[in-house]
């Protein structure tokens, strides 16, 4: 029987439109510094791919920079900066802030001056949404990129940061928007690159992935997918509530990313849950996947109020555009079933 991917949280498959830019992009031998033929070739490529990133995150008015990845641009926006975050903020931004922003039980983060903070926009375990004030500093929109319309011109922020592989692209690379007459100070220095910014010969390949896979899911959003998205996770939560009534739903009364649930069943730890669903054929995850491969208990819920034992619970279930109602309702016998074992030990 095929696996089921429902991790798409942690990373979404390369998208045709990614590959084949990607392919191409490999036969391009210039360096975009150099200023022969075969450089402006590399170079057009790497300034088309910042071209669709601007349109597709609605940043025709901003700077974007190419970096690593979601963490590099964190690092770059807030090493330095003496910002207030939050218990529920990605690590790659806990690392850089002080901790001290109230969240509430609902998983909603209380700001009083946003222009001394960081806010993500969607969290990655649970899926709320944050509701992002005007002259906000930095905010993180890894997750929300590509599942909700994003304007970053109208949005008030002063800096966001995003990462290709969350939206279909390839791993490795991702961005850094800034709001123009703003600066960095660059953490990598030498040639230049990037508007001094961000030094290095640029990924040419992985930004032509990355510019095709955010043309794609800005058309996806056009088109309606994470609606029908949205629709399936209702149905997998309907299956496991009317068969498992005492299963809590995070966020389920909130704002929420139209492809994530995340779920807790008491007395069965997330780990093992994973497991479980791994030997079943089920790719599924218990919390961020940028923890080394660890399984832990979600810092997230804990910053929450919930209890180390509750937080240890955690399943997180995230599915993308080619989830299928097949492989939701599959994915539902085979937990309901686990959950059925695990309940039966224990007593």
């Amino acid at each position: 029987m095929a696996r089921i991917y429902l991790d798409h949280n942690a990373t979404s498959p390369l998208r045709d439109e990614a590959r084949a830019a990607m392919l191409g992009a490999m036969d391009i031998v210039g360096n975009p510094s150099s200023v022969h033929a075969e450089g402006r070739a590399a170079k057009a490529l790497v300034e088309q791919a910042r071209a669709e990133l601007a349109t597709a995150l609605g940043a025709n008015g901003a700077d974007i920079v190419f970096v690593s990845g979601a963490t590099e641009a964190a690092a770059l926006a807030l090493a330095g900066r003496d910002l207030l975050g939050a218990g529920i903020e990605h690590d790659a931004v806990r690392a850089w802030t002080h901790e001290v922003l109230p969240v509430s039980d609902r998983g909603l983060v209380t700001l009083t001056d946003p222009a001394r903070a960081t806010l993500q926009l969607a969290n990655s375990e649970t899926g709320i949404v944050q509701d992002l004030p005007a002259g906000l500093a930095v905010s993180d929109w890894t997750q929300g990129f590509g599942k909700l319309p994003l304007a970053f011109d109208w949005s008030g922020v002063e800096m966001a940061f995003v990462s290709a592989h969350k939206i279909g692209g390839p791993k490795g690379i991702g961005a850094l928007i800034i709001k123009r007459g703003l600066d960095v100070a660059a953490r990598i220095r030498g040639g230049g690159q990037e508007m001094g910014r961000r030094a290095g010969t640029e990924n040419v390949i992985g930004i032509a992935g990355f510019g095709a896979a955010a043309k794609a899911a800005a058309q996806d959003l056009a088109d309606g997918v994470w609606e029908r998205v949205a629709q399936l996770r209702n149905i997998l939560e309907k299956t496991l509530e009317d068969r498992a009534p005492s299963t809590i739903f995070i966020g389920k009364d909130v704002a929420r990313l139209p492809n994530t649930s995340f779920l807790l069943t008491g007395g069965w730890r997330g780990e093992t849950q994973v497991m479980q669903m791994d030997l079943a054929g089920v790719a599924v995850s218990a919390g961020s996947a940028c923890s080394s491969g660890k399984v832990r208990a979600s810092g997230v819920l804990r910053a929450m109020g919930f209890d180390e034992a509750q937080a240890a619970s955690a399943l997180r279930v995230s599915l993308g555009p080619s989830t299928t109602e097949a492989e939701v309702l599959a994915f539902a016998d085979t937990w309901l079933a686990a959950r059925e074992r695990a309940v039966a030990r224990a007593h």
